[in-house]
């Protein structure tokens, strides 16, 4: 059952014990989705070329939710344009992170200012992103977790199964030539340091199992536009999308409608 994250997290202080490198499990052991908060909606995630895609709006606030598919505590490094969302650093897997429980879930909606407020992630331009501007642009535009397991402990058993939504999948297919062109094109947005909001949490202590990951996941995230370009949505996807009013939509005066 999702809780919000005030009942859920913990900020890690965290050994780091010499195991030998365990195999990557072949499921996740936390599923990762990012959420649109100010249309309530989960975003859907688009296959394309080996990498899983978003599309994010300009302006809108978004969160990370993360679920917890084991009945054993998890440790989760995330990764936001290249930065970790806890201390600030630039990311690796080594850092501090969020502490799940057994099939827990939980929303990430921001930045870690201190254990009792966020600055909250907003979809922004790539000038306006927090890594952009602490001099940090290369890594724009994916957000990415490395999981631990903890030293083990007994797992508790699975809750009752949940259906889940289908990943939707893109329609179109570019040829390879383009693809490869598209793909190097310029991101067009990042996460912006947005308003403090309050979202406190507890510290705990968590000795990981391995000094490596068990799951390394990512995903990319662009505009709509961006991602129509690059072929990973068709370009018929604008139908029913809203558009700007015009000053010029036609050519001639049409008659009006008959009562």
């Amino acid at each position: 059952m999702f809780r919000r994250l005030l009942f859920v997290l913990a900020v890690i202080a965290a050994s780091a014990p010499v195991a030998a490198r365990t195999p990557l499990p072949a499921y996740p052991l936390v599923e990762l989705a990012l959420v649109d908060r100010d249309t309530a909606l989960t975003l859907p995630e688009y296959r394309h070329r080996g990498r899983d895609w978003v599309a994010g709006t300009p302006g809108h606030r978004y969160a990370v939710h993360l679920t917890n598919t084991s009945g054993e505590r998890v440790l989760v490094v995330l990764s936001v344009d290249g930065v970790n969302a806890v201390s600030g650093q630039a990311a690796a897997p080594s850092q501090a992170g969020y502490v799940l429980g057994p099939w827990e879930s939980t929303e990430i909606g921001g930045w870690r200012k201190s254990l009792d407020d966020i600055a909250q992630f907003v979809f922004t331009d790539l000038q306006g992103s927090y890594a952009s501007r602490t001099g940090r642009p290369d890594n724009v535009g994916v957000v990415g977790i490395a999981v631990f397991r903890e030293r083990w402990r007994r797992p508790l058993p699975p809750p009752a199964p949940v259906a889940a939504a289908p990943r939707a999948e893109a329609g179109a297919k570019a040829s390879a030539d383009r693809a490869i062109t598209m793909e190097a094109m310029p991101q067009r947005i990042g996460t912006g340091h947005g308003q403090r909001e309050h979202a406190p949490v507890g510290q705990t202590t968590f000795e990981r199992a391995s000094a490596s990951p068990e799951q390394i996941s990512e995903l990319r995230y662009d505009s709509l536009d961006a991602l129509m370009a690059m072929g990973v949505l068709p370009r018929r996807n604008l139908i029913g999308v809203a558009q700007p009013p015009r000053a010029f939509p036609g050519e001639f005066v049409a008659d009006p409608p008959g009562r």
